[in-house]
């Protein structure tokens, strides 16, 4: 059947498949939108689905959002790809290429006199020395030590010499190690940052091995222990060979060293306790070392509280050279260290009895020697070291007030240390006299020195801005000012032992361009030249005007007097001669000081209480689900 097409020609109707009236219609719209469009918009309508799709691949991409041409896509994606290839072939490139890099900062001054501080304790060492000791001056000595005393009998071989002669004093040598140890547990991240945590944890443990050795270590109760090895005494007029009586390198010594004992020395006996606990916390990672420490501890400990007595009685050779003024400060510094290296509520008890602080001084504000931190007086350093205790853990009832009375007078001392406050005069060069105007003054300035600037970073590690001086507040780098002031930034000058002063000279030997010559010590001022002089026959060297052959690097001279003043020779040992106790104090200070990154906080805040067990009790665990 044909019809007639309203639009031109004919129509042809088919009577099997037939459209609806809906079909044409469509028909005739989608006639009339075919009109309107160009012939690349006919050719998509008209195409069927699969043709669409295969042409729409061909030459577009789809992204979802964006319809994209399909070279313009290709040549994008390659642009990337080649940009990420090139730019990866030029970071290997500048990887693999050897180039120079900016050489770190130079160490401060600190830092550089530390690391020569450190040294003077390899030339101060006894017994057999290790092939890397780095003093080449320096060979066995003293090989016979104990073996050759009819009343011991036992190897006291090793330690430490005392200063310029050949004596071993167990009571400053004690609180060297103690002091070392104190530097190290605060400032360890330091000591590791400069290359010389090793190194003096080796000089640490050369004393505290020693020190095991002058009592019966494997034994819980003991009934004597050794004060010293060798005599120094001259006023008799005995012609007796002995370490003053001679001037000789250790070397060459060739005459008896006697050995002193004593069995009521709660002073020495507390202070060798605390060198070995202190030590243990040093050693914590060594563990049968620092048990062993500890064991050796306890018995010293107890040992000094059951047998009361000062180590040094009157006309014995210890009161001559190292007297001890009592024993209770060393109750207090000891029990301190004895709870921090084992967690023994029993001996933060001792520590902070009230009875106790009393005894020691801890009130004796109108005292010359208040806040004077020595090898004699420790008090000063257990306030500052139980201060710590409150500001970091406070551990309330029953400690509380006796440590608020430690952490007050640690401020009141501070206070003192200040320039402002005249409670010490200070020579017109800067230097603080805390023993009144007496020889040997920088042993005193450096332990005030360290004093200062750790308990400064003790108040900036617990967010303290600064402390009270009557109505008057100080920030911490007033403190941190003082401390360098002492070694060598104040006002942003040079100060004094390491050179700033009316005679602008070092006091540190083998620091800076002038520094002592002839320090008051056998072994550096003898040749080491295979000569073998005797017991007279080092005099010749001791007389002579010229420099000391051998430099004793690192030795802190006993200083200036209270006039500025000073004499290079070797025969005044008041101006010349260097001691262990007094080193041990320099390193601290110059530990505590030197500018060396390690994080936020300077110190080590936690280290110290690692055998403190919670200071609170465990809450009790959550009941359990209730059941119906």
């Amino acid at each position: 059947m044909f019809g007639r097409d309203p639009w031109g020609g004919s129509l042809e109707i088919s009577n099997a498949d037939s459209a609806t009236d809906d079909d044409r219609s469509r028909d005739l719209d989608r006639a009339a939108l075919m009109r309107q469009l160009d012939e690349t918009q006919q050719s998509w309508l008209l195409a069927g689905p699969g043709d669409q799709a295969g042409k729409k691949k061909k030459k577009y991409v789809d992204l979802g959002c964006v319809v994209l041409d399909r070279k313009i896509f290709m040549w994008t994606v390659g642009t990337i790809l080649g940009l990420g290839v090139f730019i990866g072939f030029v970071m290997m490139i500048v990887k693999l290429v050897p180039h120079k890099r900016p050489p770190p900062p130079p160490p401060d001054q600190y830092t550089q006199a530390l690391h020569k501080a450190l040294m003077f304790f390899n030339a101060q060492r006894s017994g057999p020395l290790p092939k890397h000791n780095g003093v080449s001056w320096r060979g066995n000595s003293c090989m016979k030590d104990g073996l050759s005393d009819s009343t011991v009998r036992r190897s006291l071989v090793g330690g430490f010499y005392d200063a310029g002669d050949a004596i071993k004093f167990n009571y400053p040598m004690a609180w060297s190690m103690t002091m070392l140890s104190w530097s190290v547990i605060e400032y360890k991240a330091k000591y590791e940052a400069i290359g010389e945590l090793d190194h003096i944890k080796e000089l640490i443990k050369w004393g505290t091995d020693y020190i095991l050795k002058t009592f019966n270590s494997s034994a819980d109760t003991i009934d004597r222990i050794v004060a010293q090895v060798g005599v120094g005494d001259t006023s008799k007029g005995s012609s007796q060979p002995n370490d003053h009586y001679c001037w000789m390198r250790p070397e060459d010594i060739d005459y008896k060293r006697p050995v002193t004992e004593c069995h009521s020395c709660s002073d020495l006996a507390s202070e060798m306790a605390a060198a070995l606990a202190a030590a243990s916390i040093v050693f914590k990672d060594s563990k049968t070392y620092s048990d062993k420490l500890v064991k050796g501890a306890k018995a010293l400990y107890k040992f000094g509280r059951l047998t009361r007595g000062r180590y040094s009685p009157n006309g014995s050779d210890q009161a001559i050279f190292y007297n001890s003024t009592s024993y209770w400060d060393e109750f207090v510094w000891g029990g301190a260290w004895m709870y921090f290296a084992t967690g023994n509520n029993s001996y933060l008890t001792i520590a902070t009895a009230p009875g106790m602080a009393k005894h020691a001084g801890a009130y004796w504000f109108g005292s010359p020697n208040y806040g004077v931190f020595t090898w004699d007086d420790k008090l000063p350093g257990a306030q500052v070291l139980l201060s710590r205790l409150r500001l970091f853990l406070s551990p309330g009832y029953p400690y509380e007030e006796i440590l608020r009375t430690f952490h007050n007078q640690t401020d009141n001392v501070m206070c003192s240390y200040l320039p402002l406050f005249n409670s010490f005069n200070f020579t017109k060069g800067g230097l603080i006299q805390l023993n009144h105007g007496g020889p040997q003054p920088l042993q005193y300035a450096v332990n005030a020195a360290f004093l200062a600037s750790l308990y400064s970073d003790y108040l900036e590690a617990a967010d303290t801005p600064g402390w009270y001086c009557g109505p008057n507040f100080y920030t911490t780098e007033v403190l941190r000012k003082f401390a360098r002031s002492q070694l060598n930034l104040f006002n942003l000058q040079l100060d004094y032992i390491l050179g700033k002063n009316p005679l602008k000279t070092s006091y540190v030997v083998g620091f800076g361009n002038k520094y002592p010559k002839r320090p008051h010590h056998r072994g550096a001022s003898i040749p080491h030249n295979g000569v073998k002089y005797g017991c007279k026959g080092g005099f010749k060297w001791r007389e002579t005007k010229k420099a000391n052959p051998n430099i004793l690097v690192g030795a802190m001279v006993a200083g200036p007097d209270r006039h500025d003043g000073f004499k290079d020779v070797r025969t005044n040992y008041n101006y010349t001669e260097p001691t262990l106790a007094a080193n041990a104090g320099l390193v601290a200070a110059l530990i505590s000081i030197a500018d060396i990154p390690t994080g936020r906080y300077s110190i080590d805040k936690n280290t110290i209480f690692s055998a403190i067990p919670p200071m609170f009790p465990t809450p009790p665990p959550p009941p359990s689900a209730w059941k119906p």
